[in-house]
């Protein structure tokens, strides 16, 4: 989606909360931001309709689910057709240990972040990769420890536009 040009500091304020807690009620938004409810849900309905708003998830903990091991997949492709891309990318879309899945510019065609359970789990992914689609290369590593970990984008750069 291209950058919009209407957000404004209201909008930008009601992002920055919906994005620590999509759960608030309008209510608990217009307060937070200072934006009356009428307003506030206004506001939130066109920032859906805009796209800018994508979705409201629940975030789950991956430990409490057994999902020990993130694993960052960096993929050569043999080839660069349009037939090869369509077959690995509808392998890799099938996949849901699949969380992120990037074409990248640079030593590496593609990067995609895995969650699984254990280093076995992994070995079935990566089994199932390589047997979509020839691949030049594949180089995984693993995390050893989560450092930061967000889902909130960094809005300021628009409030400092906006003054």
């Amino acid at each position: 989606m291209a950058r919009s040009s209407t957000l404004e500091s209201a909008d930008l304020k009601i992002l920055e909360v919906l994005q620590k807690d999509g759960a608030l009620s309008i209510a608990a938004v217009a307060e937070r931001t200072g934006i009356s409810q009428n307003g506030c849900w206004r506001r939130i309905k066109r920032l859906e309709d805009e796209g800018v708003i994508s979705g409201r998830v629940t975030l789950v903990n991956p430990a409490k689910v057994g999902l020990d091991l993130t694993v960052f997949v960096h993929v050569k492709a043999s080839e660069h057709s349009e037939e090869w891309f369509e077959r690995f990318s509808a392998a890799v879309q099938e996949m849901p240990e699949v969380v992120e899945f990037y074409r990248m510019a640079g030593e590496v065609d593609y990067l995609i972040k895995l969650m699984v359970e254990n280093i076995a789990a992994y070995d079935a992914v990566y089994k199932r990769l390589t047997k979509a689609v020839n691949i030049v290369n594949v180089t995984s590593t693993f995390a050893v420890e989560v450092l930061k970990l967000t889902t909130a984008l960094p809005l300021t750069h628009r409030f400092k536009a906006d003054e």
